[in-house]
């Protein structure tokens, strides 16, 4: 469906703004699931009596098989209509959703889990396609605001809403809490999306086959590296073999076949290659930062689930002001100078939590948070739409789906990285911390030590060795906000690299 045709159906004009409100509705359900889980994952493997590596695989499962079924979202959409494909996979989505709520086991968790990720998987790009196509070109960078808001906002208020869910009500509520969600946006895309054409183009099973070795394999390598002992394990070498021969077979047979599983034509567009790398850095930012703080919080600073819920949420508050800004905006502002203003308070936010301490006061979190989501809507905002300013319209959901796909393995790559580095840099500090450190030379007299400590074995030692514990991991974190401060700062020259709005070529 081109987006001139879109125009010039009068019931998707009339009904616009109810479609709007069902694809939103799908996309937030969509994303909210990607963090919502996580912080019920110690009463979740409680009540399933699952191991700590069996109970990874809940995040697992859902991120690889979502990844891998984002791909094939363009060519369904052409061979079937992108309503009825809305359609399945929301109402696939919605009920997987309930058997996770319902599931007794943790092998059942895990099985409807990967169901709610192959049904997922399809929601993000097939809503961004579908609100630049009943959006006239003027009105495209309202549409990517309100797109998305949900994208970046659902991941932010998961963490929130989980944790409030779990501790009132019950882990199980974290999936149920999709069904009335679901139920109103599949009667909303029922009863007023229209039905798109249909493209006829042959299915490359092989391309496909490749992609998804390549894709599970490198997800596969991100999730699992920190647990298995990265390159020290053979199931890690292994995914990366698996990895480097698939991507080999693909490119070796896209470049001989004559349907190629990816149309070539995305990739020789300089406005959409350029995205792909900048949604990727972007990708690292929004989740790493979220992967951080909380347990900085709880574990270093005390703070309930709740409070820090709580704390994080004005995060998403300055991604929903900066959204309502840049929308207006992008017509009339140079979208590449939003971007470097959004990268600019975005690095400010992060050289601010470089200076981080354990008795950091609340407040300094929540103007940080709330910067770091203003900088993180002006970019995202201006890359969702400039992504496609000179790509054809027959191309968007396939570009979408790659768009969707970068900024998933952007998050894996970046969450991997930083617990990575953490890890690292709290036994390293560690180390340099205790060298020269002893009672003496920090002025510690037995009269400063309570006397209840004194009288167990080596008292005042465990007690100067969790103080020294609890600041190589604040030095630790500290270095993690410092690492993606860098990241951001290098991915400003992407900016003057993408071409400003123009017309889209036309169909081939």
């Amino acid at each position: 469906m081109s987006s001139a045709a879109a125009e010039q159906k009068p019931g998707e004009i009339a009904f616009r703004g109810l479609i709007t409100l069902s694809i939103m509705l799908a996309t937030i359900m969509q994303v909210l699931d990607t963090t919502i889980a996580n912080v019920a994952l110690p009463h979740m493997q409680g009540s399933l009596t699952a191991t700590q590596e069996q109970i990874t695989w809940v995040l697992t499962s859902y991120i690889v098989a979502s990844a891998i079924m984002t791909l094939p979202t363009a060519w369904l959409a052409g061979r079937f209509g992108r309503k009825r494909v809305f359609l399945v996979t929301v109402g696939g989505f919605t009920l997987s959703s309930v058997l996770c709520g319902l599931a007794s086991s943790i092998e059942q968790m895990v099985m409807f889990r990967i169901l709610q990720g192959c049904f997922g998987a399809a929601l993000v790009p097939l809503a961004q396609a579908t609100m630049l196509d009943i959006n006239p070109r003027e009105n495209h960078g309202k549409a990517m605001a309100m797109w998305g808001m949900g994208v970046m906002i659902g991941p932010i208020l998961g963490p929130t809403l989980g944790g409030w869910l779990t501790e009132y009500y019950n882990w199980r509520w974290v999936f149920y809490i999709n069904l009335p969600l679901g139920i109103i946006a599949f009667l909303g895309m029922l009863f007023f999306m229209p039905d798109s054409d249909r493209i006829k183009r042959p299915f490359d099973t092989f391309g496909f086959l490749m992609l998804t070795v390549v894709i599970g394999s490198a997800q596969l390598l991100m999730d699992r590296g920190e647990h298995a002992g990265w390159f020290e394990s053979r199931e890690i070498l292994l995914y990366c073999a698996l990895a480097g021969s698939g991507l080999w077979m693909y490119i070796v047979h896209s470049m001989r076949t004559e349907h190629p599983f990816l149309t070539p034509a995305i990739f020789k567009d300089r406005n959409l290659m350029t995205s792909l790398v900048f949604i990727f850095f972007i990708g690292i930012i929004l989740l790493a930062t979220m992967a951080l703080l909380p347990p900085y919080m709880q574990n270093l600073m005390g703070y309930p689930v709740l409070d820090v819920g709580i704390i994080m949420a004005p995060r998403g508050i300055g991604t929903m002001i900066a959204m309502m800004i840049v929308g207006k905006l992008t017509n009339h502002v140079d979208p590449r100078g939003l971007m470097l203003f959004g990268l600019l308070c975005t690095a400010t936010s992060l050289y601010a939590m470089t200076g981080f301490s354990t008795y950091v006061p609340p407040h300094t979190i929540v103007w940080t948070g709330m910067l770091q989501g203003f900088g993180l809507g002006f970019i995202f905002v201006p890359l969702s739409t400039v992504a496609y300013a000179t790509l054809a319209p027959q191309y968007r959901a396939e570009g979408a789906s790659v768009f969707s796909l970068s900024r998933n393995m952007g998050s894996s790559v970046g969450i991997s990285m930083v617990m990575v580095v953490l890890s690292r840099s709290m036994s390293s500090n560690h180390a340099y911390l205790t060298e020269n450190i002893t009672a003496e030379s920090l002025g510690i007299g037995t009269h400063q030590i309570p006397t209840s400590v004194l009288e167990g074995a080596n008292g005042a030692l465990l007690l100067l060795d969790a103080e020294i514990t609890r600041q190589a991991a604040t030095i630790a974190y500290l270095s993690d906000f410092k690492l993606m401060m860098w990241m951001v700062i290098a991915a400003a020259p992407l900016v003057f690299l993408l071409r400003r709005n123009a017309p889209a070529p036309a169909a081939a």
